[in-house]
């Protein structure tokens, strides 16, 4: 989708993309940017396996730590569902990679195995490449924490719904609304 007002794409900015496609404004990014239809992950399955046995490397974890831990490392940027992590980590059991450790309560506390160990060293160039990617996102998300843009873009949202949503909101209005979201799209631009 382009901006017409603009003529030109704004795709090479990520914070722009993040904007148009749910990152900072349309809750958690947990799937990363959706746009077209589509929902794109951070991670696809064979990486996010790769990370979380690279944190189950570094100690044991039960799911949610290491939901969190991916959290903390991506700036809080990015949390992977439970619907992601939990089936990942049965596989990680499963294909013999990691393995349930005794621990306190009702959670899974997961270790890895020497042939976790054996496939982590394998696979060392992906292992940094995927975390990188969340080293990445994190300086991204710092360089543009959009907390007061996200504040404003809510209460824009607010005023609009309210205002065209009134009886005897004209036409005049509609355009009066419209010339004064372009003239700040405008102003935005020039910054």
């Amino acid at each position: 989708m382009r901006h017409s007002h603009c003529g030109r794409e704004e795709h090479g900015n990520p914070f722009f993309h993040a904007m148009r496609h749910g990152g900072f404004f349309g809750g958690r990014p947990e799937g990363g940017p959706r746009g077209r239809g589509e929902r794109r992950r951070m991670f696809d399955a064979g990486e996010l396996r790769l990370v979380l046995l690279k944190l189950i490397e570094q100690q044991p974890r039960h799911g949610y730590d290491l939901i969190r831990e991916i959290e903390t490392l991506s700036g809080g940027a990015y949390a992977p569902s439970p619907g992601v992590v939990y089936p990942t980590l049965t596989l990680l059991l499963d294909m013999g990679l990691s393995e349930e450790q005794a621990s306190e309560g009702p959670r899974k506390l997961m270790g890895i195995t020497e042939a976790g160990r054996q496939h982590l060293s394998e696979r060392a160039d992906e292992v940094e490449v995927a975390m990188a990617r969340l080293t990445a996102l994190a300086r991204l998300s710092e360089r543009t924490d959009a907390a007061p843009v996200r504040r404003a873009m809510h209460n824009l949202r607010t005023a609009l719904q309210d205002r065209l949503s009134q009886e005897g909101a004209t036409r005049e209005t509609q355009l009066e609304v419209a010339r004064i979201l372009d003239e700040a799209a405008g102003k935005i631009e020039r910054l």
